[in-house]
C-alpha cells in the first residue's frame, strides 16, 4: 500500500477520434469518416464521466484538453454542450486551462467564436510547416496560408493562448527553412510552440515507406539553432518539444509531467487516477474504435485496460514524466507523487548522478545537458 500525504492535481482529456485525412505519419488514434455523429458521441462522452464519476468524488478538475483526432471538426454548439455537461458533474477551480486542438484546414470563423464563448481558452493549432511544399509532402489538408489565417481567426476569436505545432526534420529540410517556420510563427503572435522532429513511426505509411529525410548531422544543427533562436526570442524551453513565453506554459501537459492525475474519456483515451485512501495508483485505457467504444461506453466494458501500479513500476512511472522536464524537483515532491519513501531510487539516482546525466542543486535534482541529450540511457537506470 502507497502512502500518500498530499492531494493529487486533477485534469480530463478528452479525446474526439475522427480526421478528415489521416496523415502518412500519424501513429494516434484517428479514424476518418465523412459525417461523425457529433452529437451521439458527445452524450456518449458525457456517459462515459459519469461512469467514472465515484473514482474522483470532489476532486476539482485544474484543466481540460479536448484532443484528437481533430476536435476542430465538432460543431461549436456540441463543444458548448461538452463542456456544461462536465461542469454540471465536476467542479473546476477558478479560470482553469480549456485547450482544444484545432488544424487550419477545418478551420472556422464561426466554430472558433463559438469555442471561446462556450470557455475554451486556449487553442492548439496544428501547423507543422507554413511551406507549401512540405506541408504536400507529410500529407496535411491546408497550406500555409490556411495556417496563418487560422492564427488570425483565433485571435479575432478573442484566444491569448494560442500553441502552435511546428515539425522540424522535414522531407529534404534545410536548416534555413526550418527556422524560417519558427520566425513565421513568432509573427503571429503566438504564446506557444510545440517544436519536435518529424519520426518515423512503425504501422504508418511513412514507417513502412519513408520519405527522403536530412541526414542526423543536418538534424542537429537544424535543432541548436532553432533552439537558440528560440531563446533569443522570448520562449523559453521548458519540456524536451514545448516552448513558451513568460506565464504561457500548457498547464494540461504540466500536470502530466509532474505526475499528476488526469481523468481519460473518449475512444482510446488514456487515464491515471491515484486512490489516496486506498493507497494505489491505477492507469487504464479505452477502445480504441469509435464504434467499439460507443457500444460499451458507461460500462466496465469500455475498457481496453486496467494495471495498478506497484511499487516496482513507479520509479520509471514517475522519471518518464517528470524528467521531460527542464525544472528541478525535491524529494518530497517525488514522495507526495508517488506515495513512495526516495529510498527507492535513491541508488538509481546516485549512478545517474555518477554517469553525469542528472545533478542535485542544494535539495533539487535535475537533468544535466548531458541527460537531456541522452534521455533513454537515463530512464535506462529506473527500469
Amino acid at each position: 500500500m502507497l502512502n500518500f500525504t498530499a492531494a493529487i492535481p486533477l485534469s480530463l482529456y478528452v479525446h474526439l477520434p475522427w480526421c478528415v485525412q489521416k496523415c502518412p505519419y500519424c501513429d494516434f488514434n484517428s479514424h476518418t469518416l465523412e459525417t461523425p455523429p457529433y452529437a451521439a458521441y458527445v452524450d456518449a462522452l458525457l456517459k462515459d464521466l459519469e461512469w467514472e464519476l465515484p473514482s474522483v468524488w470532489g476532486r476539482p478538475l485544474r484543466s481540460i484538453f479536448i484532443g484528437g483526432g481533430t476536435p476542430s471538426l465538432f460543431p461549436d454548439e456540441e463543444i458548448a454542450r461538452l463542456l456544461s455537461g462536465i461542469r454540471a458533474r465536476l467542479p473546476l477551480i477558478t479560470d482553469p486551462e480549456i485547450t482544444l486542438e484545432a488544424n487550419p484546414g477545418t478551420a472556422d470563423r464561426g466554430h472558433f467564436n463559438g469555442y471561446r464563448q462556450a470557455g475554451v481558452n486556449r487553442l492548439s493549432i496544428g501547423v507543422q510547416s507554413f511551406s507549401d511544399t512540405h506541408l504536400k509532402q507529410i500529407g496535411r489538408i491546408h497550406n500555409g496560408d490556411e495556417a496563418v489565417d487560422a492564427v488570425a481567426m483565433a485571435e479575432q476569436a478573442g484566444f491569448e493562448r494560442i500553441n502552435l505545432d511546428l515539425m522540424f526534420g522535414l522531407p529534404n529540410q534545410q536548416p534555413q527553412q526550418a527556422l524560417d517556420d519558427l520566425q513565421q510563427a513568432a509573427t503571429l503572435g503566438t504564446t506557444h510552440l510545440s517544436w519536435y522532429q518529424l519520426t518515423m513511426e512503425p504501422n504508418t505509411p511513412f514507417g513502412h515507406n519513408p520519405p527522403s529525410l536530412p541526414e542526423d548531422e543536418l538534424l542537429w544543427e537544424m535543432q541548436e539553432a532553432g533552439q537558440q533562436w528560440l531563446q533569443q526570442s522570448g520562449f523559453q524551453q521548458y519540456e524536451i518539444s514545448a516552448y513558451a513565453r513568460q506565464g504561457a506554459q500548457c498547464q494540461h501537459n504540466l500536470n502530466y509531467w509532474r505526475f499528476g492525475d488526469y481523468l481519460g474519456i473518449g475512444a482510446g483515451a488514456h487515464a491515471k487516477i491515484t486512490h489516496i485512501a486506498e493507497g494505489t495508483i491505477t492507469r487504464t485505457a479505452r477502445h480504441r474504435t469509435p464504434q467499439h467504444y460507443l457500444q460499451s461506453v458507461g460500462s466496465e466494458q469500455v475498457e481496453s485496460s486496467r494495471q495498478h501500479l506497484n511499487r516496482e513500476m513507479l520509479p520509471l512511472e514517475f522519471m518518464m514524466n517528470r524528467l521531460r522536464l527542464l525544472e528541478p524537483f525535491s524529494v518530497r515532491q517525488f514522495e507526495e507523487r508517488t506515495g513512495a519513501a526516495w529510498s527507492l531510487v535513491d541508488s538509481m539516482v546516485a549512478a545517474g548522478v555518477e554517469q553525469g546525466l542528472l545533478e542535485w542543486q542544494e535539495d533539487q535534482l535535475s537533468t544535466t545537458a548531458l541527460g537531456k541529450n541522452f534521455l533513454n540511457d537515463l530512464l535506462a537506470l529506473f527500469q
